[in-house]
């Protein structure tokens, strides 16, 4: 075991998730098997379609922004969580060639105690405006709603995550599994600011955020 790999089971994560992998390794694996998310069959049943239902969040991000808010009073940086846990999901599909229309589902898991009613309220808000503001850049996205589970006894302040959920057609699949040598990679910086971001985006996005508070 690697020394980071020890720090993150000391901290109670998992870094290459071998345990998940362990689990799934005897099921389908979609009619692409090599590609970054599973694919599975239309849900329309159209031989030349497929479909995608995917799931991630923003992880432990939901903590550093309670932090944040505690100490200044910005209700709004919980904003910030929502879309990096949409974006977590749109990364993902994106990887396998879907830009499409894409339904978009919310899971919120929060103690009450702690987390009040305004949050809730800037939380879902956030959803369907940044589903909006996707649509208007190019990636047609529909809130359809979601789960908030008042769960106190397992969770501290808030968990943020989200599914979506798509279909394309099966010629547009990008398949990883057949990268092969001399083949061009394309890969975009996830820091600096866009022309639609209105601040300079430090690129952490919602990985390895445990080892950043705990393990530095």
């Amino acid at each position: 075991m690697s020394d980071n790999d020890n720090i993150y089971s000391q901290l109670g994560v998992s870094s290459k998730k071998e345990d998940v992998h362990k689990a799934i390794e005897r099921l389908d694996k979609g009619l692409f098997p090599g590609s970054f998310c599973k694919i599975v069959q239309d849900v329309n049943n159209r031989e030349d379609y497929c479909s995608i239902f995917h799931a991630d969040g923003a992880g432990t991000k939901s903590s550093l922004a309670y932090m944040f808010f505690k100490e200044t009073g910005d209700i709004n940086i919980f904003r910030n969580v929502v879309k990096d846990a949409i974006v977590m999901n749109t990364d993902d599909i994106l990887c396998v060639g879907a830009m499409g229309n894409v339904f978009l589902s919310n899971n919120l898991g929060r103690n009450s105690k702690y987390v009040s009613a305004d949050i809730i309220q800037i939380i879902i808000d956030e959803y369907y405006e940044y589903s909006k503001k996707l649509t208007e850049l190019g990636l047609n996205v529909i809130m359809c709603g979601g789960e908030t589970a008042d769960v106190g006894d397992i969770v501290k302040t808030l968990l943020l995550d989200a599914s979506v959920f798509t279909s394309m057609k099966r010629k547009h699949i990008i398949n990883a599994a057949n990268i092969q040598a001399n083949d061009v990679i394309v890969g975009l910086a996830s820091y600096g600011k866009s022309s639609f971001e209105d601040e300079y985006n430090s690129g952490i996005g919602s990985n390895g955020l445990t080892l950043a508070r705990h393990g530095t």
